[in-house]
Protein backbone atom coordinates (compact mmCIF):
# COMPACT_ATOMS: atom_id res chain seq x y z
CA UNK A 1 0.00 0.00 0.00
CA UNK A 2 1.31 3.44 -1.02
CA UNK A 3 1.86 5.81 1.88
CA UNK A 4 -0.05 9.09 2.04
CA UNK A 5 3.00 11.35 1.27
CA UNK A 6 3.98 9.23 -1.73
CA UNK A 7 0.41 9.15 -3.04
CA UNK A 8 0.19 12.91 -2.64
CA UNK A 9 3.46 13.35 -4.56
CA UNK A 10 2.34 11.09 -7.42
CA UNK A 11 -0.98 12.90 -7.62
CA UNK A 12 0.80 16.23 -7.82
CA UNK A 13 3.07 14.98 -10.63
CA UNK A 14 0.11 13.72 -12.64
CA UNK A 15 -1.63 17.07 -12.25
CA UNK A 16 1.48 18.91 -13.44
CA UNK A 17 1.81 16.64 -16.49
CA UNK A 18 -1.84 17.17 -17.37
CA UNK A 19 -1.46 20.92 -17.02
CA UNK A 20 1.67 20.89 -19.22
CA UNK A 21 -0.09 18.85 -21.90
CA UNK A 22 -3.10 21.15 -21.80
CA UNK A 23 -0.84 24.19 -22.12
CA UNK A 24 0.98 22.62 -25.11
CA UNK A 25 -2.30 21.89 -26.87
CA UNK A 26 -3.44 25.47 -26.33
CA UNK A 27 -0.14 26.77 -27.71
CA UNK A 28 -0.53 24.68 -30.85
CA UNK A 29 -4.06 25.89 -31.29
CA UNK A 30 -2.91 29.47 -30.94
CA UNK A 31 0.18 29.17 -33.20
CA UNK A 32 -1.58 27.50 -36.13
CA UNK A 33 -4.05 30.31 -36.78
CA UNK A 34 -1.21 32.75 -36.27
CA UNK A 35 0.80 31.08 -39.03
CA UNK A 36 -2.14 31.13 -41.43
CA UNK A 37 -2.82 34.78 -40.61
CA UNK A 38 0.80 35.67 -41.33
CA UNK A 39 0.69 33.71 -44.61
CA UNK A 40 -2.39 35.41 -46.02
CA UNK A 41 -1.60 38.86 -44.67
CA UNK A 42 1.61 39.27 -46.70
CA UNK A 43 1.24 40.00 -50.46
CA UNK A 44 4.63 38.44 -51.09
CA UNK A 45 3.63 35.20 -49.36
CA UNK A 46 0.39 35.09 -51.31
CA UNK A 47 2.29 35.59 -54.57
CA UNK A 48 4.77 32.81 -53.76
CA UNK A 49 1.95 30.47 -52.77
CA UNK A 50 0.08 31.20 -56.00
CA UNK A 51 3.29 30.67 -57.99
CA UNK A 52 3.90 27.28 -56.37
CA UNK A 53 0.33 26.19 -57.10
CA UNK A 54 0.65 27.35 -60.72
CA UNK A 55 3.94 25.49 -61.27
CA UNK A 56 2.51 22.33 -59.74
CA UNK A 57 -0.50 22.60 -62.06
CA UNK A 58 1.74 23.01 -65.12
CA UNK A 59 3.84 19.97 -64.18
CA UNK A 60 0.78 17.78 -63.66
CA UNK A 61 -0.85 19.06 -66.86
CA UNK A 62 2.32 18.38 -68.88
CA UNK A 63 2.62 14.83 -67.52
CA UNK A 64 -1.01 14.18 -68.36
CA UNK A 65 -0.54 15.54 -71.88
CA UNK A 66 2.50 13.34 -72.49
CA UNK A 67 0.60 10.27 -71.29
CA UNK A 68 -2.36 11.02 -73.54
CA UNK A 69 -0.27 12.01 -76.59
CA UNK A 70 -0.16 10.01 -79.82
CA UNK A 71 1.74 6.71 -79.61
CA UNK A 72 5.23 6.60 -81.05
CA UNK A 73 5.50 4.96 -84.46
CA UNK A 74 7.06 1.49 -84.44
CA UNK A 75 10.78 1.34 -85.27
CA UNK A 76 11.71 0.71 -88.88
CA UNK A 77 13.03 -2.72 -89.83
CA UNK A 78 16.79 -2.99 -90.19
CA UNK A 79 18.19 -2.22 -93.62
CA UNK A 80 19.81 -4.99 -95.57
CA UNK A 81 23.56 -4.65 -95.67
CA UNK A 82 24.82 -2.91 -98.82
CA UNK A 83 27.42 -0.38 -99.90
CA UNK A 84 26.70 3.24 -100.85
CA UNK A 85 28.21 5.95 -102.97
CA UNK A 86 28.26 9.49 -101.63
CA UNK A 87 25.37 10.36 -103.95
CA UNK A 88 23.33 7.41 -102.70
CA UNK A 89 23.52 8.29 -99.01
CA UNK A 90 22.25 11.77 -99.91
CA UNK A 91 18.95 10.04 -100.66
CA UNK A 92 18.57 9.34 -96.92
CA UNK A 93 18.38 12.78 -95.23
CA UNK A 94 15.44 11.87 -92.98
CA UNK A 95 12.62 13.32 -95.10
CA UNK A 96 9.36 11.59 -94.22
CA UNK A 97 8.38 11.21 -97.87
CA UNK A 98 11.69 9.64 -98.93
CA UNK A 99 13.06 6.18 -98.07
CA UNK A 100 10.81 5.78 -95.01
CA UNK A 101 12.38 8.81 -93.38
CA UNK A 102 15.68 7.03 -92.77
CA UNK A 103 18.86 8.96 -91.97
CA UNK A 104 22.24 7.65 -93.11
CA UNK A 105 25.59 9.11 -92.07
CA UNK A 106 29.06 8.04 -93.18
CA UNK A 107 31.95 8.03 -90.70
CA UNK A 108 35.46 6.94 -91.67
CA UNK A 109 34.29 5.05 -94.75
CA UNK A 110 31.42 3.27 -92.98
CA UNK A 111 27.72 4.03 -93.33
CA UNK A 112 25.36 3.99 -90.34
CA UNK A 113 21.58 4.13 -90.09
CA UNK A 114 21.02 6.75 -87.37
CA UNK A 115 17.25 7.04 -87.81
CA UNK A 116 16.54 6.29 -84.15
CA UNK A 117 18.70 9.29 -83.26
CA UNK A 118 16.43 11.59 -85.25
CA UNK A 119 16.23 14.18 -82.47
CA UNK A 120 19.96 14.74 -82.99
CA UNK A 121 20.41 14.12 -86.72
CA UNK A 122 16.95 15.01 -88.04
CA UNK A 123 16.05 18.22 -89.84
CA UNK A 124 15.57 20.20 -86.62
CA UNK A 125 18.32 18.45 -84.64
CA UNK A 126 21.62 20.05 -83.59
CA UNK A 127 23.52 17.79 -86.05
CA UNK A 128 20.94 17.79 -88.83
CA UNK A 129 23.62 18.96 -91.29
CA UNK A 130 25.19 15.47 -91.08
CA UNK A 131 22.08 13.71 -92.42
CA UNK A 132 22.78 12.01 -95.74
CA UNK A 133 26.42 13.14 -95.71
CA UNK A 134 29.93 11.99 -94.94
CA UNK A 135 30.47 13.55 -91.51
CA UNK A 136 34.07 12.38 -91.04
CA UNK A 137 35.86 15.68 -91.62
CA UNK A 138 33.26 17.67 -89.68
CA UNK A 139 33.63 15.37 -86.67
CA UNK A 140 37.44 15.46 -86.85
CA UNK A 141 37.66 19.24 -87.11
CA UNK A 142 34.61 20.12 -84.98
CA UNK A 143 33.38 22.28 -87.85
CA UNK A 144 30.10 22.55 -89.76
CA UNK A 145 31.22 24.91 -92.51
CA UNK A 146 30.96 24.09 -96.21
CA UNK A 147 34.46 22.64 -96.52
CA UNK A 148 33.82 20.13 -93.72
CA UNK A 149 30.81 18.60 -95.50
CA UNK A 150 32.01 18.05 -99.05
CA UNK A 151 29.95 17.05 -102.07
CA UNK A 152 32.78 14.91 -103.47
CA UNK A 153 34.41 11.83 -101.97
CA UNK A 154 36.83 12.86 -99.21
CA UNK A 155 39.85 10.60 -98.64
CA UNK A 156 40.81 12.56 -95.48
CA UNK A 157 44.48 12.32 -96.45
CA UNK A 158 45.27 15.84 -95.26
CA UNK A 159 44.08 15.29 -91.70
CA UNK A 160 46.55 14.96 -88.82
CA UNK A 161 47.11 11.80 -86.81
CA UNK A 162 45.20 13.32 -83.90
CA UNK A 163 42.24 14.17 -86.12
CA UNK A 164 42.19 10.65 -87.58
CA UNK A 165 42.21 9.23 -84.06
CA UNK A 166 39.23 11.44 -83.25
CA UNK A 167 37.39 10.05 -86.30
CA UNK A 168 38.06 6.47 -85.17
CA UNK A 169 36.65 7.28 -81.74
CA UNK A 170 33.52 8.71 -83.35
CA UNK A 171 33.28 5.61 -85.53
CA UNK A 172 33.31 3.39 -82.44
CA UNK A 173 30.58 5.45 -80.81
CA UNK A 174 28.38 5.23 -83.89
CA UNK A 175 28.97 1.47 -84.07
CA UNK A 176 27.84 1.05 -80.47
CA UNK A 177 24.70 3.17 -80.86
CA UNK A 178 23.50 2.66 -84.43
CA UNK A 179 23.19 0.06 -87.19
CA UNK A 180 26.14 -0.38 -89.53
CA UNK A 181 24.68 -0.90 -93.01
CA UNK A 182 27.70 -0.91 -95.34
CA UNK A 183 30.76 0.83 -96.74
CA UNK A 184 31.07 4.26 -98.32
CA UNK A 185 32.39 3.50 -101.81
CA UNK A 186 35.34 5.32 -103.31
CA UNK A 187 34.92 6.64 -106.86
CA UNK A 188 35.01 3.66 -109.23
CA UNK A 189 34.90 1.08 -106.44
CA UNK A 190 32.51 -1.82 -106.95
CA UNK A 191 29.98 -2.60 -104.18
CA UNK A 192 30.34 -5.78 -102.18
CA UNK A 193 27.77 -8.53 -102.69
CA UNK A 194 26.77 -9.50 -99.17
CA UNK A 195 25.55 -13.04 -98.60
CA UNK A 196 22.65 -14.11 -96.39
CA UNK A 197 25.19 -15.42 -93.86
CA UNK A 198 26.77 -11.97 -93.61
CA UNK A 199 23.34 -10.42 -93.17
CA UNK A 200 22.65 -12.85 -90.29
CA UNK A 201 26.05 -12.13 -88.77
CA UNK A 202 25.28 -8.41 -88.91
CA UNK A 203 21.97 -8.97 -87.11
CA UNK A 204 23.65 -10.97 -84.35
CA UNK A 205 26.32 -8.29 -83.89
CA UNK A 206 23.67 -5.57 -83.69
CA UNK A 207 21.77 -7.52 -81.03
CA UNK A 208 24.84 -7.42 -78.80
CA UNK A 209 24.99 -3.62 -78.99
CA UNK A 210 21.21 -3.03 -78.71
Amino acid sequence: MVSRPVAHYLSKMAAQEEATQHSSDNTENIETPGFLTELVSSPLNLFLLALCIYLLYKILARDKKEESGPPRPPPLPKMKKRDFTLEEIKEYPGDEDKNEGRILIAVNGRVFDVTRGKKFYGKDGPYGAFAGRDASRALATFSLDGDALRDEYDDLSDLSAMQMESIREWEMQFEEKYDYVGKLLKPGEEPTEYSDDEQSEQSETEKKYN
